[in-house]
């Protein structure tokens, strides 16, 4: 048994928007607090990873999309979302409150997660060259990402 404490515990980084705190990791999963403020969203994406989400507090929209189509779901404070590794995703936050959830997933996501996130401080729409950056990174990973125009057609509007 590993007793050592996490060096990354408490670290907290912005991903355009939603933030993720890592809670824990062992050799084979990570725990993080995500937290999704009013209005802000995860885009249409896909990766090998799996996703386990417990919401905290506040309520989320989730998009699961397969070959027959999208759907959005409701999760609120006690529900559980499995999101299959290579399943179409999304999420977004359309309340007046912040969506904190426990997210249980594998130690490439942490790493993924800590090479994209911003420190915290005055959210600020990503630059250009950010994006660029997020893009390399998630081919780096083999993660997809959906196009805006891809995510226009399940209802999630670039702003940035």
């Amino acid at each position: 048994m590993n007793t050592e404490k996490n060096p990354s515990t408490g670290l907290i980084l912005e991903v355009f928007g939603p933030t993720v705190e890592f809670l824990t990791s062992q050799e084979n999963f990570s725990v993080l607090k995500g937290t999704v403020p009013p209005g802000a969203f995860v885009p249409l994406h896909t990766h090998p990873d799996v996703e386990d989400f417990t919401v905290l507090s506040g309520e989320l929209e989730c998009l699961r999309q397969d070959a027959t189509g999208h759907e959005w779901i409701v999760a609120k404070a006690g529900d559980y979302v499995h999101v299959p590794g290579g399943a179409r995703h999304a999420w977004r936050n359309v309340s007046n409150e912040p969506a904190i959830t426990l997210i249980f997933t594998t130690q490439k996501m942490e790493r993924f997660f800590r090479e994209i996130g911003r420190p915290i401080g005055v959210l600020q729409p990503p630059t250009p060259a950010e994006l660029v950056r997020f893009a390399a990174i998630s081919d780096k990973y083999g993660y997809w990402n959906a196009s805006p125009e891809d995510n226009e057609k399940v209802g999630i509007h670039f702003s940035f």
